[in-house]
């Protein structure tokens, strides 16, 4: 079902790890700033806390699908290949629980990148049109459409859970109707 998900998330998550576990440095500021008592960390932790995270939500989930599935040890971005591998025989509704969370995380990593024009790639759930965008204060997508508004005149907002499983929705149904 989803290799090209799979490459996704992996390629972002490994990203993640290369390229923005780096520490944040500033500046020299204006001079009038005290030292810090201690050495910041030699790593940006948020970025190691985000990147633990969804490797304990994959593994976690395929674990509670399949539980002689044993601890994940591997490198972290190969925890997909490995929660393929381990729920390819479960029903087809749960491999999609399964993509969707890859396919949300993956979504997930490019926004913690930076590179909020993923989002735009998804048609807004309500409407249909291809006006998302990403609302870094709500943390969610937002429809640009003014006629796709809720009753108090509000443009609606999708959480990244709801596009990815409306993503995978659609692939299921293209490769459904494909055989």
């Amino acid at each position: 079902m989803g290799t090209g998900a799979d490459d996704t998330a992996a390629q972002r998550l490994r990203l993640l790890q290369q390229e923005f576990v780096q520490p944040v440095r500033t500046g020299p500021g204006d001079g009038r700033s005290s030292r810090p008592t201690h050495a910041p960390a030699p790593v940006n932790l948020g970025v190691v806390d985000r990147i633990r995270a969804a490797v304990y939500e994959v593994e976690h989930h395929t674990r509670t699908a399949v539980p002689d599935a044993g601890q994940y040890t591997g490198e972290e971005s190969r925890v997909y290949d490995w929660a393929r591998q381990h729920t390819a025989h479960l029903e087809a509704d749960q491999q999609n629980a399964r993509e969707a969370i890859i396919y949300r995380q993956g979504l997930e990593h490019a926004i913690a990148a930076g590179d909020t024009t993923v989002i735009r790639r998804h048609p807004c759930p309500q409407c249909g049109c291809w006006g998302l965008y990403w609302r870094e204060a709500a943390q969610r997508a937002v429809c640009v459409n003014h006629y796709c508004t809720d009753d108090n005149g509000v443009s609606h907002m999708w959480e990244l859970k709801r596009l990815a499983q409306d993503h995978v929705a659609r692939k299921s149904a293209v490769a459904h109707r494909a055989t």
